[in-house]
């Protein structure tokens, strides 16, 4: 149990430091995502079931939906792909 700990771990750092390096928001915003779903599961390993379970609705779901329905509101998905128009 020890050594999924710790790949577990190991899977937070990697998030982490993605998300502070990715260029795209939307990318960004689905490696927030199973960050947060993997904290939830080291909170069911640490055998705190209340905390996992806020941690998966309110941090990978709610917060989720939320940035996506930003992101949309704000054109940031759609213009992600396109290349600049010159003018």
């Amino acid at each position: 149990m020890t050594v999924f700990t710790y790949i577990l771990m190991g899977f937070l750092i990697i998030c982490a430091i993605s998300v502070t390096l990715s260029k795209k928001l939307l990318n960004s915003v689905l490696i927030f995502m199973s960050y947060s779903l993997i904290m939830s599961i080291i909170w069911m390993l640490l055998e705190s079931p209340d905390l996992a379970i806020t941690e998966a609705a309110v941090g990978a779901g709610v917060t989720s939906v939320l940035f996506f329905v930003t992101l949309k509101k704000i054109h940031a998905m759609e213009g992600e792909d396109k290349p600049d128009e010159e003018k």
